[in-house]
């Protein structure tokens, strides 16, 4: 059923309550909230929520404010009065007949992320009903680990996706039927939505060093200075090791561990989607372990799980951009750091200064940092990359205390590396990438890490910087003793095999290149690579009833292109992918999604992105249509961004509105 609730302001949000058909001695709701319209783009969501209400649980969707079918302005990702809004939603849930006063917050991605802000504001707001959340691939902080920014360094291949199609997608109207089919009122509020709506994306580059608008919404650190002791109840985490949320796991949960916070890892091979079909696999069914989650903390159910995290090991296998299944295992974690950790130290055995001419396509065999649907793939073999790299080998073999590959070693958190670099010029970025050779030379990338070097004591981009500190140019031919953080991961050291630890000035398409050609010099002699290892780690008591596994179509209609245009010495990528399906109301949605960035090989300062998001809605009486165009080019001094958004209704163009913004590239 449909219904509204009027928040503090006044403001009407949009909800869909599933309920179980036996209700009358009331029932716990899990809430989900997204500005993906509940109504149409993320309708067939529905199917996979009516196993939470078989369960015996009530299911109530929300279109967040300024989105979907609810009223108000989406300013923003996460503004404050979103979390206002859902304390809103939590009390009227409690007031309703069928409900048993007990709501837990749970999502993927975006719902995943306001979940655990709302578990950060129990307090704050007086949430004594809150009595769980569910967050999957979602991040405790906003500016080191989301679609933004990378180790204080732009992400660019993130432009063209999720920041361009949610300009398209919030000038979406509401669905017609919730205004009670009045068009004359759809069109009034539809066309208030597109005139008052900002561009998300221009906020995010006006912002490209640490600020409030990035800790607000990140449990790690807020603006308040307060960080993980604010979480008021249970939290279970889903994580996937090829998702670009994987710090979401082993630096949250000894956090919670710490201030005696009830937590659930499980942490898979997946991308960026739901761990029953994602690749990939194994696939399990992440549905029935969050239902017992819920069923623990909601319903005074049984323990969830013997122990309380659940870690997928990786074992070395070919790279293959849609690779469906990691070989690997299950292993159980009581707590972090688990007993056993130790750190192992690989340390060079070479003493000479390398230099390293910085060219700006490195990292094209590393694609995104965030797998997900295709064309968002997982890596490629790195040799490519690597053999452009700086890059240091030590065999496994010498690195482990057995060749017992049964009861081998594994490596399980986040690794580090340290080295002495300097730059020639007043900037400078390093891309460090840690990998696996297999024996007929295969370079398979385990975990990366990025630092654009004026950020070197700066939180959080250097991760043992200081809160507050400002970036500074460098000084050229200066060193600086520098450790960059890689991503959390795991993998099974498999003797036979080399650790490579592989040293760039780019990270590109993944991130945007420095401001200008530059070379970088390392001293040699000073790299460390410091892995958390474990040795003999038991496989999991847990079972998993298995996922249903990806679909074999995930590669129609899609395009991921890369090209090199010789003469110019230009490297470009591409993407494309979109398609057809139902709503709510007859509805037929269409989106298409391209987007292309290119980069000079000799001049990392000359790069660009441009890239197109549609969608068209058809309703029975009436057709939308919107269209956002994305233009980013940079030199040496300035980096220039336009974004262009028209919208029609039928064939009638309603609307056009034009962003612009430039920022100095120093």
């Amino acid at each position: 059923m449909h219904a509204w609730i009027d928040v503090e302001d006044g403001v009407r949000l949009s909800v869909d309550v599933h309920l179980p058909a036996d209700h009358a001695d009331g029932v716990a709701a899990l809430v989900e909230a997204l500005p993906y319209r509940k109504d149409d783009v993320t309708a067939s969501y529905t199917s996979s929520y009516l196993r939470y209400v078989d369960a015996g649980f009530a299911v109530v969707r929300v279109d967040l404010r300024g989105t979907g079918s609810s009223g108000g302005i989406a300013t923003d990702e996460y503004p404050a009065v979103e979390l206002h809004d859902l304390a809103g939603v939590v009390a009227w849930i409690v007031e309703q007949p069928w409900s048993s006063g007990r709501v837990g917050l749970f999502g993927t991605s975006y719902s995943g992320f306001n979940a655990l802000q709302l578990a950060a504001a129990v307090d704050a707001l007086g949430l004594t009903a809150l009595g769980a959340v569910v967050a999957a691939y979602a991040t405790d902080d906003r500016y080191t680990d989301d679609v933004h920014y990378c180790g204080g360094v732009l992400r660019a291949l993130d432009l063209i996706d999720y920041p361009l199609y949610m300009v398209a997608m919030n000038a979406l109207p509401p669905t017609p039927s919730r205004l009670d089919g009045d068009l004359d009122s759809w069109r009034s509020a539809w066309l208030r939505r597109v005139d008052e709506t900002p561009a998300w994306l221009i906020e995010w580059l006006e912002h490209p060093l640490d600020a409030p608008t990035w800790r607000r919404g990140s449990i790690r650190l807020g603006p308040d200075g307060a960080g993980y002791e604010r979480m008021g109840c249970p939290t279970m985490l889903i994580v996937g090791w090829a998702d670009g949320y994987r710090n979401n796991s082993f630096r949250v949960v000894e956090q919670y561990s710490r201030h005696g916070l009830p937590w659930r890892l499980l942490a898979g091979p997946w991308v960026h989607q739901a761990p029953a079909r994602a690749r990939p696999g194994p696939n399990v069914d992440d549905d029935k372990e969050i239902i017992a989650f819920f069923d623990e903390h909601l319903r005074d159910g049984p323990p969830s799980a013997a122990s309380p995290g659940q870690v997928y090991v990786r074992e070395p296998v070919a790279a293959e951009p849609d690779l469906a299944f990691h070989p690997g295992r299950w292993v159980d974690l009581d707590g972090w750091p688990t007993a056993g950790v130790r750190r192992l130290r690989c340390r060079s055995t070479r003493s000479d200064h390398e230099r390293l001419r910085v060219h700006g396509d490195v990292g094209v065999a590393a694609w995104n940092s965030c797998g997900g649907a295709l064309p968002w793939g997982q890596p490629l073999d790195q040799r490519a990359d690597n053999a452009r790299s700086l890059c240091w080998d030590w065999p496994v073999m010498d690195l482990v205390d057995t060749p017992d590959t049964v009861a081998g070693t594994d490596l399980l958190g986040t690794a580090s590396v340290s080295l002495r670099v300097s730059s020639d010029r007043t900037f400078g970025h390093v891309s460090v990438k840690l990998c696996d050779v297999a024996p007929d030379g295969t370079s398979t990338l385990i975990t990366r890490g990025m630092l654009d070097l004026r950020h070197v004591g700066c939180w959080p981009a250097d991760a043992a910087g200081e809160v507050g500190r400002s970036p500074s140019d460098l000084v050229p031919g200066e060193w600086l003793d520098v450790t960059i953080g890689l991503e959390a991961t795991t993998w099974r050291l498999v003797p036979g095999h080399i650790i490579r630890l592989a040293v760039a000035g780019t990270d590109w398409p993944n991130c945007w290149p420095p401001p200008g050609a530059l070379t970088l010099s390392v001293d040699a002699g000073s790299v460390v690579l410091d892995l958390p290892v474990v040795d003999g780690l038991a496989d999991s008591t847990h079972r998993f009833v298995p996922g249903e596994g990806p679909s074999d179509d995930d590669a129609e209609g899609v395009e991921w292109r890369i090209q090199h245009d010789v003469l110019a010495r230009e490297t470009r990528v591409a993407t494309r992918y979109g398609g057809t399906y139902d709503g709510v109301d007859g509805a037929v949605v269409t989106d298409d999604y391209r987007g292309e960035l290119g980069v000079s090989i000799i001049d990392p300062a000359s790069a660009w992105a441009r890239g197109t998001s549609s969608f068209e809605i058809v309703w029975p009486d009436v057709t939308a249509r919107t269209t956002a165009r994305l233009h980013v080019e940079s030199d040496e001094s300035e980096l220039r961004a336009e974004i262009v958004l028209d919208v029609w209704e039928h064939d009638e163009l309603m609307r056009s509105r034009t962003w612009r913004t430039t920022l100095p590239r120093s």
